[in-house]
């Protein structure tokens, strides 16, 4: 009988523990550099581009948090073709969590692509 007590104190705990967890949980995560090619807020998407020409389709959705130079939040309304982002994506592939606009410095291109070693 304690076993079955037990058993199901461990799926109540499990059931609470999985029912606040947030939809867009802090997963590994990465930050890439790129250009805008295109805004489409009906289809939540972002087209983007590497320096490197190679395209891609960023998802966004209601918890993408926008990001100005300053700081500020912006919409995805205020994202145009051209402007130079950083684009934070959860490693599984869901919508973006964040796009900051920045422009490529000398200091980030040194720190992501030419790391010196010593």
């Amino acid at each position: 009988m304690q076993w079955c007590q037990l058993w199901t104190t461990v799926v109540v705990a499990a059931t609470i523990a999985l029912s606040v967890t947030p939809t867009h949980a802090q997963a590994p995560s990465s930050s890439e550099f790129f250009i805008v090619s295109s805004v489409n807020p009906p289809k939540h998407q972002v087209l983007v581009k590497h320096p490197t020409e190679v395209t891609q389709v960023v998802r966004v959705d209601d918890h993408t948090r926008y990001i100005d130079r300053s700081g500020k939040m912006i919409a995805l309304s205020d994202l145009r073709a051209g402007d130079t982002v950083y684009v934070t994506m959860p490693s599984k592939g869901d919508a973006a969590l964040e796009i900051r606009k920045g422009p490529m410095t000398l200091a980030e291109l040194q720190r992501r692509y030419l790391q010196v070693k010593r």
